[in-house]
């Protein structure tokens, strides 16, 4: 096969990339491992910033989120019984979606098939070549047959797991990353909200999140050592450390309610720079690995379609190579603004083992001022809504 961009990975990057390119008559190519039935029964973010929601938009993808969606004006943080909330719409005139990566993936899906575009899953053995030259290539196995697309760009949208990223030499990539040493258990259940926003909930117990994909949907967090296993949290156990963490006006309002789903999740921080090598581009997660507190993870990734699709339109229709020459330096400096709220949040609302009474008190005065100063809210908001694309 030939096409101008071959993009390796079918999850919610790489399709709303090639939606947006396809829009503007460029032709794509998508490689992915999995079954789309794989990709489809991944349980991931649910939490959409403003700049997100737009994108959708004008990718043709926004009707069903804008007639399903949750738009929320704020959040709520709580350091044991405090409560304090935090109202993106008053401080920075914007909202958030509350409309699940699954939801946006299904959506895509059904645009590129509408479009007809070539979306080959089951791929294996991916191997990425001639980066440097005027035209690169795609190999990959399929049904046991070796086959080639041959492109002018190559985007990595293939996760953290992927090869693209790994196709950069090592001593070009340069690596940041901070493990964390906890994950997040969460579970679904088919329960009515908590509240009418997001709650972020810190205790002497730990972390907890409280949130919604619908009106009788829930995805509740507790935050739990790494070594823990899924198997070792019966339903019980975990209604149980939920509320401990609650503040007493809303872990009164818990129903206890079978899972239907549950699961954990580590956290880490992680970025890889460069994003470009040649004619290849990192898109997401392949470059990028934010904890999830910040609800940064997939709309990160969406800025980084964003400045891409930006690109390879001027390159591909007017010859103008500035912003491909430029995207790895743009989407940076978004994703480090992103990654330092996200590290943020994370220290802020989670008990670290070991911690001394010093990190506590520092703790209990970040929160103190988000209480009494409108500018550490507007801060907070500015960030969480999503910084300008």
């Amino acid at each position: 096969m030939k096409t101008q961009v071959a993009i390796i990975g079918a999850g919610p990057s790489g399709l709303l990339l090639s939606q947006l390119l396809n829009k503007s008559g460029i032709d794509t190519v998508v490689l992915e491992r999995s079954s789309r039935e794989h990709v489809l029964s991944r349980i991931r973010a649910g939490i959409l910033e403003w700049g997100t929601v737009e994108l959708l938009r004008e990718a043709g993808v926004g009707a069903r989120m804008d007639a399903e969606g949750y738009p929320h004006d704020g959040c709520y943080l709580s350091n044991d019984d405090e409560i304090v909330h935090i109202n993106f719409k008053e401080l920075t005139g914007k909202q958030v979606m509350v409309y699940g990566q699954t939801e946006v993936t299904a959506d895509l899906y059904n645009a590129q098939d509408a479009m007809g575009t070539t979306i080959v899953h089951g791929v294996e053995d991916v191997k990425i070549h001639d980066l440097h030259e005027a035209e690169s290539y795609v190999e990959y196995t399929l049904d046991g047959e070796r086959k080639r697309v041959t492109c002018a760009y190559v985007a990595g949208c293939d996760g953290f797991h992927g090869v693209s990223r790994k196709t950069i030499p090592e001593d070009v990539r340069q690596e940041f990353e901070r493990v964390y040493p906890f994950g997040w258990l969460g579970i679904l259940s088919e329960t009515p909200p908590l509240a009418d926003e997001l709650i972020y909930a810190n205790s002497e117990h730990g972390f907890a999140l409280a949130s919604m994909r619908n009106e009788n949907l829930v995805r509740h967090y507790v935050q739990v050592p790494l070594t823990d296993k899924v198997e070792e949290w019966s339903d019980e156990r975990f209604w149980t450390e939920f509320k401990k963490r609650m503040p007493k006006e809303i872990a009164d309002k818990v129903i206890m309610a079978p899972s239907i789903e549950k699961s954990i999740a580590p956290l880490r921080s992680f970025v890889s720079e460069p994003l470009k090598y040649g004619n290849m581009f990192l898109v997401g997660d392949s470059a990028h690995i934010v904890p999830p507190t910040g609800a940064k993870g997939l709309n990160l990734a969406a800025s980084d379609v964003f400045y891409l699709k930006n690109a390879l339109i001027a390159a591909l229709k007017d010859g103008d190579l500035s912003g491909v020459e430029g995207y790895s330096e743009q989407a940076l400096a978004r994703i480090w603004k992103a990654m330092r709220f996200s590290w943020q949040m994370t220290t802020t609302m989670h008990q670290f083992e070991g911690e001394d009474s010093f990190t506590t008190q520092m703790r209990n005065a970040t929160f103190d001022h988000l209480k009494t100063s409108e500018t550490a809210r507007r801060d907070l908001a500015e960030n969480y809504i999503g910084l300008p694309f």
